[in-house]
């Protein structure tokens, strides 16, 4: 790929770099993979989170369990002893990114505490020492929502263009492309996975001919920061139970897994669906109301009960937050909801 969407015209190799050895904390990593890979101008040296962390002293003698709890900002998902976290790099993966693989039993390795500037110190060094302009990718092994098994991605990226941005530009048959960006970072970590393997102790790889996405010495990019997408826009906060299970909760830090609050009109809509009957509205302020069917009797009440646990359930799954005060208990009460994290 060129930075006009075309195919290379030179091919494209992707080589392990074997016999790193096992790497400790305090080790001169950039000085060992230049020992080990023949570098030139133009190259991506992939190179697995797990001995940039080694590198970087992040071993740590503990059980994983109370190793994920401690790297784990939020939970998305749990089913058994598996949970999907988004960890403390705002990264989305299986037990936060804590590994307990190829590492001295006892112990778990974690992901480097910032993973652009680690890749940012390699190829900083790498230069130096070889005099090579190589961009680096920091990798780790990650699972995908729609699709079964695991791929490499990247974690950590400096000196290249990690997404390549085809909107704007026409297809072959003239249809405009609208909305396909290239997660180059991500493909270049996976092609790199092919060759190191996870059992052959080859922690790293070189791919050659995609020189035109490396950038010039000295510019190292957005890194791989730049890939994750804000938790605002994630329409996959909480996996199917959890969000059930957290929208009945109604707890505000909840609130993080549904992203933003949609829109007035869209709510008024949903909470429409469940209130069949009932005066749904969007209020001059902004807020929307619900006319709480008349309590009459005992199964009126318990029906008006539930509809309001419904609606609020709803309400909550949108972004928005019921208002205590607007709620009148005269039989003919009201509902009245607000945002209660950013709108679209």
């Amino acid at each position: 790929m060129s930075p006009t969407g075309t195919a290379p015209e030179a091919p494209v190799t992707v080589v392990a770099v074997r016999g790193l050895g096992e790497v400790v904390a305090g080790d001169d990593l950039a000085a060992t993979l230049c020992a080990a890979a023949d570098l030139r101008d133009g190259d991506v040296l992939v190179v697995t989170s797990k001995v940039v962390s080694k590198a970087e002293g992040l071993v740590r003698r503990t059980g994983k369990a109370a190793a994920v709890a401690t790297e784990t900002d939020r939970v998305l998902a749990r089913r058994g002893d598996t949970a999907i976290v988004r960890n403390l790099q705002g990264l989305v993966m299986a037990g936060a990114g804590v590994d307990a693989s190829n590492t001295e039993p006892g112990t778990v390795v974690l992901l480097p505490r910032d993973p652009d500037g680690s890749a940012r110190r390699i190829r900083e060094a790498v230069a130096e020492l070889s005099g090579r302009n190589v961009a680096v990718v920091v990798s780790d092994t990650c699972g995908r929502a729609w699709r079964t098994g695991q791929v490499d991605i990247a974690v950590g990226a400096a000196g290249l263009e990690v997404v390549h941005d085809y909107v704007g530009r026409v297809d072959s048959y003239g249809n405009p492309l609208a909305v396909t960006v290239a997660a180059v970072a991500d493909e270049l970590a996976s092609a790199a996975d092919l060759v190191k393997g996870k059992l052959a102790g080859c922690p790293a790889a070189v791919v050659r001919g995609l020189g035109p996405l490396v950038l010039p010495a000295g510019r190292h990019g957005p890194g791989a920061q730049s890939l994750i997408r804000e938790e605002a826009d994630d329409m996959f906060g909480y996996g199917a139970r959890d969000a059930v299970a957290h929208a009945l909760r109604e707890s505000p830090e909840d609130l993080r897994g549904f992203g933003r609050a949609c829109g007035a009109e869209e709510l008024a809509a949903a909470l429409g669906e469940l209130a069949a009957g009932s005066g749904v509205a969007v209020l001059a302020g902004g807020a929307v109301e619900v006319a709480l069917p008349p309590v009459i009797d005992v199964a009126s009440a318990r029906r008006a009960g539930r509809l309001e646990a419904r609606l609020t359930a709803r309400a909550f799954a949108c972004g928005w937050v019921r208002d205590a005060g607007a709620r009148v208990p005269d039989g003919h009460g009201t509902l009245r909801f607000r945002p209660g994290t950013s709108l679209d």
